[in-house]
């Protein structure tokens, strides 16, 4: 492999109920998958990379769940890839529950049950958006939101010191904060960890805003992002900038638009929101910058409709304002391929 390359991972799930799985190669007929895409983008020239799609499996094929959605995936060591999901009879369901899979010497181990909703003998709610992240200190963490609605819902989390072998019980993350929400958290350059955030005001308004955690002294700290905003937006990812200090968010929103945020003083004060040029049909997104080089995005390249998740796609930028299309990595008529995460391996 060439020196320039740059190897990324992108895992996408979508929710579909069907009770069994086959293994297909950028063939997801079967919808009712987690997919993990193994790309490569072979950067020739920081003015025009490619992007090369080399392999895609199945994470499993057969799941004692029948709908699964939200993915998160982190690196914990060479060759070994950690994926979480939320699984159960669907989504809002009280049995939905967070499940975990190794990837490790070149295949994926069996899924198993990490965390539950389970309040007591006769009360249980489901779990939603797990987000897997870790830490210098050696700490893995996996946040994760339990309650009954996404208007109702709080912030969980368990750490793990072994690489995702065994977790502590679950500590619940402050009222009035959630942790990262959807996309993948930053670590600061003290060890804090900057976690985009979002709220869902039940009958009312989507907002996003910046959390930031001190594993140190377990502390929380909030920062607003346009709370003036006319958008309804949730789900930020978070883009880093060579320039210093300079950190940009992308977001979905209801407005058929994916809608950023700029800072310019590394994350303590944000502009307003503007749209960009990119549709979104009201789902997730994420992104990934490449140090010196530019910015991917992963996304649903529609607006809202039927069928609106059926396609997926990755951009490129190079400032976080122009993007061009790379690759389309799903192009169907119906099915649904959402949520979708994306790393930067640990080799660059």
């Amino acid at each position: 492999m060439m020196d320039t390359s740059l190897d990324i991972i992108n895992s996408v799930i979508s929710c579909q109920p069907k009770t069994t799985i086959k293994m297909k190669i950028l063939n997801w007929v079967s919808p009712f998958c987690l997919n993990i895409i193994l790309s490569t983008f072979l950067i020739a020239q920081i003015d025009n990379p490619s992007l090369t799609l080399v392999s895609s499996s199945f994470i499993y094929e057969e799941a004692p769940f029948k709908e699964c959605h939200a993915s998160s995936i982190v690196q914990v060591a060479e060759g070994k890839i950690l994926a979480t999901w939320f699984g159960g009879t669907r989504e809002k369901n009280p049995d939905v529950t967070i499940w975990l899979s190794e990837y490790s010497q070149g295949k994926w181990g069996e899924i198993r049950e990490v965390a539950t909703g389970i309040q007591n003998d006769e009360l249980r709610y489901p779990c939603w958006n797990p987000v897997l992240f870790k830490h210098s200190s050696g700490i893995l963490y996996l946040f994760y939101k339990v309650g009954p609605s996404p208007t109702t819902w709080w912030g969980e989390s368990i750490q793990s010191k072994d690489n995702g072998k065994s977790w502590s019980k679950p500590d619940k993350i402050p009222d009035g904060f959630f942790g990262p929400i959807r996309a993948k958290p930053l670590e600061m350059a003290d060890g804090r960890i900057f976690c985009p955030s979002s709220l869902e005001i039940p009958n009312g308004k989507w907002s996003v805003h910046i959390e930031i955690f001190n594993p140190k002294d377990n502390s929380w700290k909030r920062i607003a992002v346009d709370d003036k905003s006319p958008y309804d937006i949730i789900q930020p990812t978070v883009l880093t900038h060579k320039e210093a200090n300079t950190l940009q968010i992308l977001c979905r929103s209801r407005q058929n638009k994916i809608i950023e945020s700029w800072s310019y003083d590394g994350g303590n004060t944000w502009s307003k929101t503007a749209e960009t040029t990119l549709p979104n049909p009201s789902a997730g997104v994420d992104a990934v910058s490449i140090p010196g080089k530019g910015h991917f995005l992963i996304y649903n390249p529609t607006v809202k409709g039927p069928n609106d998740r059926a396609k997926l796609a990755i951009a490129f930028s190079k400032d976080g304002k122009n993007w061009d299309s790379k690759i389309q990595l799903e192009d169907e008529t119906s099915g649904e391929f959402s949520y979708p995460a994306m790393i930067l391996g640990t080799d660059g």
